[in-house]
């Protein structure tokens, strides 16, 4: 508990350290959203909106999108990460103690165990919040790497857009595994086993 104390409080302090007193306004229409250069708009898929979510949408509530993309999108690539940790039998806590399939894992966590999650995700849920009141945040920006780079570096956008799709990957890629030991009890490298 005290070491996720610590590293929230290092985690706040280096926000100080952004420069505040910059400001950036944008006014555009849902058509600003689908042109070529639009960070996630990206080949083959292009401007992907089959079930028409982005129609007649205002450009605040497509930042808002953009960044349940982007934050779904991390979760997800640290939960395939963190899947296949447990699955190879490593726990950082309870001397390694929890099965290696990670739903039995869960089952078998302790109420201490959960209470801790919960804690933590709501300290960075609260700590994005505070980040999220700055001048000149954009969305998804929570390191503040607005401020020093803006989209007119073709290798700053180049990293949005891995990220982005490396995100939308690891959406789909945890779906499949959950489904995976859900239904089949396949975790791990038992995937690739027959």
């Amino acid at each position: 508990m005290k070491t996720a104390a610590i590293i929230t409080t290092l985690v706040a302090s280096a926000s100080a350290f952004a420069p505040a007193s910059q400001t950036a306004t944008r006014s555009t229409s849902l058509n600003a959203w689908k042109e070529e250069t639009v960070v996630g708009v990206t080949a083959p898929m292009g401007f992907f909106d089959p079930l028409g979510f982005a129609s007649g949408k205002s450009d605040e509530v497509m930042s808002g999108y953009r960044e349940a993309e982007l934050k779904h999108g991390r979760v997800a690539m640290a939960a395939c990460l963190g899947w296949y940790i447990t699955a190879a039998g490593v726990h950082p806590a309870f001397n390694s103690a929890l099965s290696s399939d990670p739903l039995q894992a869960a089952k078998e966590l302790p109420t201490v165990g959960w209470i801790q999650f919960v804690l933590g995700c709501g300290a960075i849920e609260w700590l994005t919040q505070q980040i999220k009141t700055r001048p000149g945040y954009q969305a998804g920006d929570v390191l503040g790497s607005a401020y020093w780079v803006d989209n007119s570096d073709e290798g700053w956008v180049d990293y949005q857009n891995r990220e982005v799709n490396n995100g939308r990957l690891a959406m789909v890629a945890f779906m499949g595994i959950f489904v995976q030991d859900l239904y089949y009890g396949n975790y791990g490298d038992q995937i690739f086993k027959n």
